[in-house]
């Protein structure tokens, strides 16, 4: 059975973000003095005492809203209001109960849930004095917390453990896969994720720049549980002057550091810009699988055009030549299925372990093949070589001298490692220590 769900919700700026961090333990939603940061749906879970919830962070709600981005948040704070089990509305204690406060106050009394009144930014308790305000709203008792400094915050949660009942732990799922979606703004990576879903699940709006949190959205697709990362389009660094633009770039580069794989997504009807290879030159330095996306190929004229694309990419991202294209249109939803047979394959790459005897084997034909070059008057020679891990592949190599090896042959060994275990995606990584020959036989 799943765990609770509790949505958090309220106008813009009333601390939504800080209580949901603090309920789930980790910076995962931006938080900044400026209306409107959030604008998706993230979930995290809360754990108090044993029991788990999962929480769900909310963008401002404005019930009147009809402006279309406004109008688009109000969209995706009632989907979390549905999905949710109960509700936390909150308020800003330190104002007046404004008239925004007021219709959403209108607005949950019509859902039929728990509702629990938070009211955030009491820091003292002298300050729990000036709530008659709040009182006002016909939402008895207010709960009067300090989600920056956590006052307040564990008699929060017992109330909320009191009013939702305890659920056994679900059942154990394999490891879903984690995917970075990262590219430049409005390249269609939040269309691409939504298509992927199924459903509306992220915020779409031609504004670029419209995902700034990093939004986690578990996705099955073909029986195996995945966990889609959308992330903010990054910016070029001339063009992140703007707080909030440099705390999504930061956001969207941890994203990379705890996913597994990346989705490189560019626009078809663009080419290949130098922002384009900035980021998956990130993805790379991050050391995940990648997979470029072509995406809004729809706008393209002429098919016989993939074959230049291709050839553009493999130029301008020189160090992803091992990386496979997928073409896709999210407005139309084609290309998903090769999408996520190129991302199994991957993922399976990313994750492979190489028996010992089989790793020599290749190794001692690709020297066979091609004998390293003298490097300053030194020649390479490998003793032997074994895995020593995976996510992504991993190899150590004991040699004569870890100075003789040629970066090009490096890449050599790299390569030949790619087409002889389906490495293809996957970042190979090649370690070298240093061994004395008499103890060991020289590969040929």
């Amino acid at each position: 059975m799943r765990i609770p769900r509790i949505a958090v919700v309220g106008r813009p700026n009333v601390g939504k973000s800080t209580l949901f961090n603090r309920l789930v333990g980790a910076r995962k939603a931006l938080v900044r003095d400026t209306p409107g940061v959030t604008r998706d749906r993230l979930h995290g879970v809360c754990e108090f005492g044993g029991w788990r919830a999962q929480v769900i962070d909310t963008g401002g709600l404005d019930p009147t809203a009809e402006e279309s981005l406004t109008a688009r948040v109000r969209a995706q704070v009632l989907a979390a209001i549905a999905e949710a089990d109960l509700l936390l509305f909150v308020v800003d204690a330190r104002e007046e109960v404004t008239a925004l406060d007021a219709d959403v106050a209108r607005l949950l009394r019509r859902v039929a849930k728990p509702v629990l009144l938070v009211a955030n930014k009491v820091d003292t308790a002298t300050q729990e004095a000036a709530l008659a305000d709040v009182h006002a709203l016909g939402m008895d008792p207010v709960y009067p917390v300090s989600a920056e400094h956590g006052r307040g915050v564990a008699e929060l949660l017992e109330a909320v453990r009191a009013r939702l009942p305890s659920e056994p732990e679900p059942s154990e799922e394999p490891d879903a896969v984690r995917i970075a979606v990262v590219g430049r703004p409005n390249v269609g990576k939040s269309s691409l994720v939504n298509a992927i879903a199924g459903e509306d699940r992220v915020l779409v709006h031609p504004e670029p720049g419209t995902t700034r949190d990093a939004v986690d959205t578990p996705v099955t697709v073909g029986g195996r549980p995945y966990v889609l990362v959308d992330t903010a389009g990054l910016r070029r660094k001339g063009r992140t002057a703007e707080g909030l633009d440099r705390l999504a770039a930061v956001m969207a580069r941890r994203s990379l550091e705890r996913s597994d794989l990346a989705l490189v997504v560019l626009d078809g009807s663009e080419g290949v810009t130098a922002q384009d290879a900035r980021i998956a030159g990130y993805a790379e330095a991050a050391g995940r699988g990648v997979v470029l996306v072509v995406n809004k190929w729809d706008l393209v004229e002429g098919a016989d055009r993939a074959p230049d694309l291709v050839r553009a990419l493999r130029e301008r991202l020189a160090f992803l030549a091992h990386a496979p294209v997928v073409f896709t249109s999210a407005r139309l939803a084609t290309g998903l299925d090769a999408l996520f047979e190129t991302v199994e394959r991957v993922a399976g790459a990313y994750a492979r372990e190489i028996p010992t005897a089989e790793l020599n084997r290749v190794l001692t034909a690709a020297v066979s093949r091609r004998p390293p070059a003298g490097v300053r008057g030194k020649t390479l020679r490998i003793f032997y070589a074994t895995q020593v891990g995976t996510r992504p592949p991993r190899f150590l190599l004991f040699v004569n001298d870890p100075a003789a090896l040629h970066f090009s042959y490096e890449r050599y060994l790299i390569n030949a490692l790619r087409e002889a275990f389906g490495l293809s995606g996957a970042p190979v990584r090649l370690r070298l220590r240093r061994r004395r020959p008499a103890r060991a036989r020289v590969l040929s």
